[in-house]
């Protein structure tokens, strides 16, 4: 129950850097590290499913110490999109050396922005953290998530009406534009909803999807006047290939599943049984217990720290890294996941 374990999720930004330094294929380091050696670490070390008793889980839920971690990948996630803004514009990268450096740079946005974002976004008794979570996602543009992931997604979870519901024999291609454009119009339904309650204009400052949507175009504008084209391209790219892997992730995180319809308007109350879960290890101290989703949306305040293990939930066999390989592979997931979920 100690917080340096979680300290894990900073040698991504570590490997970018060295991996950049050293150049050519070495700027597919985070990539390596993501689906390689995760995945093997994964296997050979295996689950942890062992639960806080409730006198630890009092004291853990209150230490700061889990707090200043998720606070700290805040800065260090702008100071390296930053300088990699500079290392992309100035340097003479080949095409395949561009690629990877995108793609290192937007897995780590997805690790070091998303995810900590995500955790971040459900803090709602007070005001800094969702804040500071929309400033990570500022950075990959993709703030109106956290809106519909809070309001909508925990709501509509296992539903039809969920957007980041995968539906069961659905493919990861034909998902991922349902679920992004799903997503954009749920959060956009949810935000005017809100402001049509208190009385305010959809199309104002108030509105968060609209205030944020053009900061990010501001933002966008703000480094092609600084850096350039090439810059901005990197920006947007990066921004792309984090989105796609949260998506990936919902995907993997819900397959299949469905929560019953007790009414005509309404659904059986979310279960531990709603999701994908999984308790390997070293992949929930590089995710901050993500993998432990179950729990997550049966108690969606619950701090990572103290997300429980549930046995009746039904368990992914592998974590999240390898699952994302397979999901890339439609076949082999049918193969994998479909009978999985037959018998849930």
């Amino acid at each position: 129950m100690k917080p340096f374990k979680y300290y894990l999720i900073f040698l991504i930004p570590i490997i970018f850097v060295l991996g950049n330094m050293y150049g050519g294929i070495f700027n597919y380091s985070v990539v390596f590290t993501l689906f390689v050696i995760t995945p093997i670490a994964d296997m050979l070390i295996g689950t942890d499913i062992s639960n806080p008793s409730n006198d630890e889980e009092a004291k853990v839920k209150k230490m700061f110490q889990f707090r200043f971690i998720t606070y700290l990948c805040v800065p260090i996630q702008i100071c390296i999109i930053t300088m990699a803004l500079f290392i992309f514009n100035n340097s003479a990268m080949t095409i395949s050396e561009s690629i990877g450096f995108i793609v290192s740079a937007g897995i780590t946005s997805g690790i070091l922005g998303i995810n900590i974002a995500h955790e971040l976004s459900h803090r709602l008794d007070n005001k800094l953290e969702p804040l500071l979570a929309r400033i990570l996602l500022l950075i990959v543009g993709y703030v109106h998530w956290s809106i519909e992931h809070v309001y909508g997604h925990h709501r509509t979870v296992a539903t039809p009406d969920d957007p980041a519901t995968a539906r069961y024999g659905e493919t990861i291609i034909s998902f991922l534009p349902r679920t992004i454009i799903g997503g954009m119009m749920s959060s956009w339904r949810i935000e005017t909803g809100r402001l049509r309650k208190r009385g305010i204009k959809k199309w104002s400052i108030h509105n968060t999807v609209l205030f944020y949507s053009t900061l990010y175009f501001l933002t966008v504008l703000l480094i092609y006047n600084v850096f350039g084209p090439k810059a901005t391209i990197f920006f947007i790219a990066q921004g792309a290939v984090a989105i796609i892997l949260l998506e990936i992730v919902n995907y993997v995180e819900h397959y299949g599943l469905k929560r019953k319809k007790i009414s005509e308007n309404k659904y059986e109350p979310v279960k531990v049984h709603h999701s994908l879960n999984s308790s390997n290890l070293i992949t929930n101290c590089l995710l901050f217990n993500l993998q432990r989703h179950s729990d997550h949306h049966y108690a969606p305040l619950k701090r990572y720290q103290i997300l429980r293990h549930y046995n009746e939930s039904p368990q992914l066999p592998t974590g999240y890294a390898g699952m994302i390989l397979i999901a890339l592979v439609p076949p082999l997931w049918k193969f994998v996941m479909d009978r999985r979920i037959v018998n849930i």
